[in-house]
């Protein structure tokens, strides 16, 4: 018996006991105070997303990585003195940088490849719903990419158009280093489909999807999936 009630006087321990949520860090950098303030109440509503600092342009949001540690940036394009562009650069170079994810107002802006090349985690539409930026914001946190539905197909065709032909020879013989499967992997990738879909379309598991996109990643030289997506562009692998 008095194993009994130690047991459940143990288990009633514990049941009370308060687990904290891990909040992820995010610094919010944008011109706009209105903009700034916006975002700043749709990541609060979210029990696991902390807003810990803000800034007013890139070279702000420089110091701001510094002072306050962010696991995410929400990075704005266009902005006075530092751009987000060179912003992102500057940050990707600090030791352990934060990820970042792009926001802008234009779906066919090619300044946003631009923040990629420089590391950025992705982008987003200004104009998406609440929960797509928190998702967002979850998603880029993990080391994945985020891109706004609807818009790489577009965004992707129109910055290979500008700049692809220096580069295609180039993409073309990396492909060669492929394998079959790898290039099913990587067509599957540039249209926008999940590990999941792509398991789902090739009969494999998304463990065995993810292993094809890393060996990719190498042959390649890339570092994430939307440098991939370039690339099959570039390759002539996909069309605009």
């Amino acid at each position: 018996m008095v194993f009994g009630r130690g047991t459940r006087a143990l288990w009633v321990l514990v049941s009370h006991y308060h687990v904290p949520v891990t909040q992820l860090r995010v610094l919010l950098v944008d011109d706009d105070p209105l903009v700034r303030t916006g975002l700043a109440m749709i990541l609060g509503s979210a029990p696991d997303i902390e807003v810990v600092g803000q800034a007013g342009d890139g070279d702000e949001a420089v110091g701001a990585v510094r002072a306050f540690a962010p696991d995410v940036v929400l990075m704005d394009i266009r902005m006075r003195r530092m751009d987000g562009i060179a912003a992102t650069a500057a940050v990707n170079a600090l030791p352990s940088p934060p990820r970042v994810l792009v926001l802008t107002t234009y779906d066919l802006d090619e300044y946003v490849f631009d923040a990629l090349a420089a590391g950025a985690g992705g982008f987003l539409l200004k104009e998406g719903a609440p929960q797509e930026i928190i998702d967002a914001v979850r998603v880029v946190a993990k080391g994945d990419m985020m891109l706004s539905p609807g818009t790489t197909r577009k965004l992707v065709g129109h910055f290979v158009a500008a700049r692809a032909n220096p580069r295609r020879m180039r993409a073309q013989a990396l492909l060669a280093e492929l394998s079959a499967r790898e290039r099913e992997v990587v067509t599957a990738v540039a249209q926008g489909k999940s590990n999941a879909e792509i398991g789902t379309d090739l009969y494999l598991s998304e463990a065995t999807v993810k292993t094809h996109i890393t060996r990719t990643f190498a042959k390649l030289d890339v570092t994430n999936r939307v440098q991939l997506t370039i690339f099959a562009y570039e390759a002539g692998m996909v069309t605009p």
